[in-house]
């Protein structure tokens, strides 16, 4: 095996190991819903269905069928009290218990990274390959806000495990020989936080699944969880003084008091089912993104339904939306530059072609995802 791979400086070269398969291990931080980390997971496994998944928490009936088959190991910290659903709260005991996981015989080890999962300690004649969905936000660029947001208890006790945490995660990242970024944006913050370098490989979007509309509707469509981060509140109050209609699709701690505020062109969904989805993303005038995003899926679903975007012009938004093409970008987050955006928009829309915005989309494909791991990591 020590020739399978060259240094970290360069790129790997091809993977000579005769008649044998590599052993391959995916670590993953948590494994308690399906969201965008759980996908690119899912693709991970279909280009390595013999791979083992290595996970802090693993909740069975939350996965899919795919992950499900893959045979996962957990680390001890599934083992503790109400872990499947207070996981967070051992974050300070994963460092640990990364570093007690035995990864003997595996050749490729591939760390998924969003919440603790580089730091596992492989062969030294394996090679360690992050995709890195993003640093950890509520130790670093975050950490303010989340401390604010904190019980009391917590707010005593973070700066000093934090602290921790955050020389563990540099120290950490130099364990790993190769790392990808699923955007730009997340390619910046690992070289500020880790002095490392990446390779941008964005993130698997299930393209072919969305499809456009000849019907289009009057309303802009706004999805997502309703918490501060995703300031679902700029949203309402744009589309307040715009009066122009919008529907909010998702639920969240700020549900309530943005439907108590919200003039009646503002319409709320808490849940729509895929069907549903797919058909007010095809439908909509237009996407309304108002958080800086790792990547945000949402915006490439929309364009894969033909529709434009009209969003916050920081975080991964850049890397899928082109300015003037698929959307409009607005610069700052608050209410006057989104209602500016939308006002752009309204031009926008006589000359915007939804062929543009569904080629666009086609770049963030699976089959695009898969052809760029596989250059990143060619093992046979």
């Amino acid at each position: 095996m020590s020739a399978l791979f060259e240094s970290a400086a360069g790129p790997p070269a091809p993977a000579i190991l005769g008649q044998r398969k590599p052993r391959v291990a995916i670590v993953h931080y948590w494994l308690v819903a399906m969201r965008g980390g759980e996908r690119v997971l899912e693709r991970l496994l279909n280009l390595y269905p013999d791979a083992d998944i290595l996970t802090h928490v693993y909740d069975l009936q939350a996965v899919s069928a795919r992950i499900r088959a893959a045979r996962v190991r957990t680390s001890f910290i599934n083992s503790l009290p109400y872990a499947r659903k207070f996981y967070q709260y051992y974050l300070p005991l994963m460092p640990m218990a990364l570093e007690e996981l035995d990864l003997s015989g595996y050749d490729l080890v591939i760390s998924s990274e969003a919440g603790p999962a580089k730091g596992v300690i492989t062969p030294p004649n394996a090679m360690h390959v992050c995709y890195c969905h993003s640093p950890m936000r509520y130790i670093w660029d975050h950490y303010h806000q989340y401390r604010k947001e904190a019980n009391w208890l917590a707010r005593m006790a973070m700066p000093s495990m934090y602290h921790r945490l955050r020389e563990w995660d540099v120290s950490s990242s130099a364990r790993v020989d190769r790392i990808a970024a699923n955007s730009h944006f997340i390619q910046s913050r690992i070289r500020k936080f880790w002095r490392r370098e990446a390779e941008v490989i964005h993130p698997p979007v299930e393209t072919n699944l969305f499809t456009p509309s000849l019907e289009i509707d009057d309303a802009y469509l706004w999805v997502g969880q309703m918490v501060p981060y995703k300031r679902p509140d700029l949203a309402v109050d744009a589309f307040n003084a715009n009066g122009l209609p919008l529907l909010m699709v998702g639920s969240g701690g700020m549900a309530k008091a943005l439907k108590a505020r919200a003039m009646p062109n503002i319409r709320f969904v808490d849940h729509l089912d895929f069907s549903a989805l797919r058909r007010a993303y095809a439908r909509a005038r237009a996407l309304v993104m108002t958080a800086e995003e790792d990547f945000g899926l949402t915006p490439v679903e929309a364009m894969a339904s033909g529709r434009p975007v009209v969003g916050l012009g920081r975080g991964g938004l850049v890397d899928s939306v082109i300015p003037d093409r698929t959307g409009i970008l607005f610069e700052r987050q608050d209410t006057e530059d989104l209602i500016e955006a939308v006002d752009r928009m309204e031009y926008f829309l006589r000359h915007f072609d939804p062929r543009h915005a569904i080629e666009q989309a086609s770049h963030f494909s699976p089959e695009a995802f898969d052809d760029k791991i596989r250059q990143f990591i060619p093992v046979n």
